[in-house]
């Protein structure tokens, strides 16, 4: 960065030769000395990898030198015929042999080199005339663009900048700072360029950091020059983050654009991640976006992704217009060549034949340069003076290209779902860690906020913790940008996100305490269970056997966001049983399930209420397999296919008992994967609770310190079906299970969240877990990914104690709510808190009943437990798919906003609620706040209609009434909704 010796930065450089000049000012020509200085990072563009080869891990005792600073006069005649012949030789080796312009090409550069007399400054001017023949008189200026003719290539400059990937976030910060004050000054010497750039985290770093570059920004902004663009936080993954995620990255990225520019982006702009979510579509609509630009599926490595615009449609039906430039990069030189290939690698013209040319040096930074800006305008004036060349235009943005594609929208073809990524497969699973710490944060949020609301309400003097909340979100979203999340950045990248990470988990305890003083519980675990209570955040009944400690067990069970515990009493037979069959060989038995563990895997899953076997006869699941995993380069990013032909078996050593109580029984065993990794297994069975799915858990403890392997762990189950589900973002995506065709076979790795499951139309199994993406499943065999040993760019990936939980449902029925629920169950645990001294037991009892009239005994029948109703849920006769995922309060309330966006008086509380399994969902949202209005708004909660809502009097145990508003829900199958609820004053 060159910086004035007052402190202002100027303008960036860039080494190598990308970027190496700066033009004096104006103000330098006073007859005084000036000195600037020169600030400089220790990594090139990319980086600063050892041996040429980028994604190695950086080399830190790499030193770089300025070599040379000195004042140049620019010969302009010189310099202008340097691009001249520059382009018209690529016209002469890439025009088709035989045309007549390759040919005249051919000619003209002969010319040229004929006239020059090296040392005879005329001859330049002699020369660039000559040239004048090919591409035409006003390439000098932005006037060549003005010759009326239809152009079909629009180009925008843009500068593509990973927020971490071979270099830290901190120095990001400074790619920002150098890009964008070198963009603010080309603009000011090219009147044609338009420069677009994503990412609000980005803008929000320049604007802390570098305020004067943010105001130039700010002005050309103003003047139409410079187009924030994207609508999100960070160019995101789309795979892994949750729905709601995925919400606040439009949300707080559209609310950045809207307060410091004054309009959100109508383009959600995502040119490089790994694969792109089916629900993108629907979620781009709510937040105000109805464009959607990409081109990464260009690298697919097996098909070739078969449109260029097109009309991409969601799980709902939602759909946005999708344009993936031709050029087939997001960084284009501006060169010959990517101009005629946006024509000749175009796959939509018998649609339409314009597309754009994002060009500029990107993912290192930088941006257009003038050289790019110069070529293009010699490619403008080939295709007017001499024809073939795509006639390219300079000068508007994104949005008007968009617009025009608008207008045949209805000609378009169809994509429906998500678009599959045949490349970086490896994603789903690389740095483990940073995807724990990702699904841990999304759950505590979660938590937060529908606590937060709850507390804001019911006592006044508690202030919603809007901006702790918001560093929070920031910091998770950062962390879900498409090189940090999917594993793919150094390691110092991952230091910084184990920092943040870290910082929203001390910040969720404090705000955690501070909520407990309002709900009357203290924050630490209860030692007994009169003292205790449940923290359910779920919202549906939950009937759950929890320990209280080594020796004691309990029963919570409620609806409430607070259950009652009540100890856990006996019948005349076990709850749950462990018998040892053989030598090593043991039985774990409930009134649901009997389970055959045998030297460490299963070999027997009896359902005893569906008489049914799970595991086909011979096989074994919980099977631990590993593989070699070499892929072609790309190591933390790609897992290949023929990796699948080096699968071994691990086998394992001796089964114990591990654990033998009265509501859970558990085996282990300890597997050896090399001289430095092993596994230590845990196969837990806990005692069923009639009308509810039992299942078995297995807890692994792995210490891993492997170079270029991968594992996994195998569930045959004898169940067949074409087709496996995968959890998404708010739905269910199915894949198919053989590899008919290449499009099929290409997906041999695919994306999972909370569960996986395979199903016939009578039973199936389920697959849950708490952190992992990565799933497979072909044939009859469903398999978890674990945990990868790549080596670039961070040598020590994965490396270190991993602890993985996971789960086998069987269930009678297909895919359900049964398995939705289970899998938010097993990712958000009960937690035991304690009363405080003061607090008295609230809420009506009851006697346990249940709606199973299978005759094995449920020891938890006559218990007496607590049933408070929550403050606002879903009715017991509203569809069991519909989910009630979010409950926070409006952005913008008065007691809650900070100011970025006006506030609105008043108090309001968001809903946002989903359809879990693709069907119409129907029910009634009750909440017992006093609620003066309802609207159905989108995700930046603007208000899209008014819904009637109806107020209904619930009788109470003992003979009390009370008093709840109620509206009607009805949804499209994996239809997201968000509902606002506008308080009374007196709630």
């Amino acid at each position: 960065m060159v910086w004035t010796e007052h402190g202002h930065p100027l303008q960036g450089l860039t080494g190598g030769g990308e970027r190496v000049e700066w033009i004096l000012p104006d103000s330098f020509r006073d007859g005084e000395e000036h000195t600037i200085y020169i600030e400089m990072a220790c990594n090139g563009m990319f980086g600063n990898a050892p041996g040429g080869d980028s994604i190695q891990p950086p080399d830190p005792n790499k030193y770089f030198r300025l070599d040379r600073a000195e004042i140049v006069a620019v010969d302009p005649d010189a310099r202008q015929l340097y691009i001249d012949i520059w382009i018209i030789g690529d016209a002469a080796r890439e025009f088709p042999e035989d045309s007549w312009e390759q040919h005249k090409a051919l000619k003209v550069c002969n010319e040229i080199i004929e006239t020059f007399e090296l040392g005879n400054r005329e001859s330049l001017k002699a020369c660039r005339k000559i040239a004048e023949d090919y591409i035409g008189s006003n390439v000098n200026s932005a006037r060549v663009y003005e010759s009326g003719k239809e152009p079909v290539v629009y180009g925008i400059g843009h500068c593509h900048i990973d927020s971490c990937w071979l270099w830290p976030f901190a120095e990001t910060k400074r790619k920002v700072a150098r890009s964008w004050s070198s963009q603010c000054d080309l603009m000011d010497r090219y009147p044609e360029l338009n420069f677009a750039c994503s990412q609000a985290q980005q803008y929000k770093w320049l604007k802390q950091l570098y305020p004067s570059v943010f105001d130039r920004v700010k002005k050309k902004v103003v003047e139409g020059r410079f187009h924030p663009i994207g609508g999100s936080w960070v160019e995101h993954d789309t795979n892994m983050p949750s729905g709601e995620s995925l919400v606040r990255q439009f949300l707080y990225g559209q609310r950045f654009f809207e307060s410091n520019f004054g309009k959100r982006c109508q383009t959600f702009w995502l040119p490089d991640t790994f694969g792109y979510s089916s629900q993108l579509p629907q979620l781009c609509r709510l937040a105000g976006m109805t464009r959607f630009l990409t081109q990464k599926l260009s690298w697919n490595n097996i098909n070739r992704f078969p449109h260029t615009t097109f009309n991409w449609v969601a799980l709902d039906g939602s759909q946005v217009i999708c344009h993936m430039p031709p050029a087939e990069t997001y960084t284009a030189e501006a060169h010959f060549g990517d101009v005629k290939r946006s024509m000749s690698q175009h796959k939509s013209l018998d649609q339409d034949a314009t597309s754009l040319l994002v060009f500029g040096k990107g993912d290192g930074g930088g941006g257009p340069t003038w050289q790019q800006i110069e070529k293009l305008r010699r490619c403008r004036g080939i295709s007017d003076t001499v024809g073939l060349l795509p006639r390219v235009h300079m000068g508007n943005s994104v949005d008007d290209f968009f617009d025009r594609l608008e207008r045949k929208a209805d000609s378009f073809v169809t994509w429906y779902g998500e678009l599959y990524f045949e490349l970086h497969r490896g994603t789903y699973t690389t740095q483990a860690k940073n995807k724990r710490d990702n699904r841990r944060s999304e759950a505590v949020l979660r938590d937060l906020e529908l606590l937060a609301t709850i507390a804001s309400i019911k006592d006044k003097s508690y202030l919603y913790p809007k901006k702790d909340l918001d560093d929070m979100w920031e910091s998770v979203l950062l962390c879900q940008f498409h090189d940090c999340l999917p594993g793919s950045s150094i390691e110092m990248a991952y230091r910084e996100s184990d920092e943040m990470y870290a910082e929203v988990f001390k910040t969720a305890e404090k705000l955690f305490k501070d909520i407990s003083k309002v709900l009357g519980v203290a924050p630490v675990q209860t030692t007994t269970v009169a003292d205790g209570v449940a923290l359910n955040t779920l919202p549906w009944h939950r009937k759950e056997v929890i320990a209280i400690s080594e020796t004691e067990a309990a029963v919570a069970c409620g609806h409430g966001p607070l259950l009652t515990l009540r100890t856990l009493k006996l019948n005349n037979e076990p709850l749950v049983s462990l018998k040892q069959a053989s030598k090593g060989v043991f039985v774990l038995e409930n009134s649901q399930l009997r389970v055959k563990v045998e030297a460490g895997v299963i070999t027997s899953l009896y359902d005893r209420l569906a008489d049914r076997e799970v595991i086909p006869k011979g096989r074994k699941a919980n099977q631990y397999v590993i593989f070699d995993d070499k892929p072609l380069y790309w190591q933390a990013w790609d897992v290949e296919v023929y990796h699948l032909e080096t699968r071994k078996e691990l086998p394992s050593g001796e089964t114990k008992v591990h654990e033998e109580k009265t509501h859970r029984v558990s085996v282990v065993t300890h597997t050896r994967i090399s001289d430095k990794s092993s596994i230590k297994t845990v196969i837990s069975l806990a005692a069923s609770i009639k009308g509810q799915q039992s299942y078995v858990e297995v807890s692994s403890e792995v210490e891993w310190h492997e170079t270029m392997k991968f594992l996994k762990v195998e569930f045959p189950v004898d169940v067949r079906n074409t087709e496996a589900s995968y959890e998404t973002q708010f739905g269910i995506v199915r894949r198919p299970t053989h590899y008919n065709t290449s499009w099929d076979m290409a997906k041999f790795e695919v994306c999972s969240h909370r569960f996986a499951d395979l199903s016939e139309h009578d039973y199936g199994v389920s697959v849950l877990n708490d952190s992992k993406y990565g799933f497979a499943t072909a044939g009859n065999t469903m398999r978890l990914s674990l945990l990868r040993s790549a080596k670039a760019p961070d040598a020590h990936a994965d490396m270190g104690t991993h602890t993985i939980r996971w789960a086998i449902l069987p269930h009678r029925g297909a895919l359900s709510h049964v398995t939705v629920r289970k899998a938010f169950e097993f990712n958000n645990p009960l937690k035991l808190l304690s009363k405080k001294p003061t607090t008295q037991e609230s809420g009506g009892r009851r006697t346990g009943r249940s709606n199973n009239n299978n005759n094995i005994p449920d020891p938890f029948l006559l218990l007496p437990l607590s049933e408070e109703r929550p403050p606002v849920y879903l009715t017991e006769d509203s569809s069991p798919a519909l989910i009630l995922d979010t409950v926070k309060r409006g952005e913008d309330d008065e007691d809650v906003s900070r100011g970025e966006l006006p506030a609105k008086p008043g108090r309001s509380v968001i809903l946002r609620i989903y359809d879990s399994l693709g069907g119409r969902a129907r029910g009634y949202v009750a909440t017992t706040w006093h609620v003066a209005r309802v609207c159905k708004v989108n995700l930046l909660e603007d208000e899209l209609e008014e819904v009637q809502d109806e107020v209904v009097v619930l009788e109470e145990e003992g003979g009390g009434r009370s008093t709840s508003s109620r509206f009607a829900v009805d949804l499209r199958p994996f239809e997201v909704a968000t509902f606002k609820l506008q308080l009374a004053s007196e709630a």
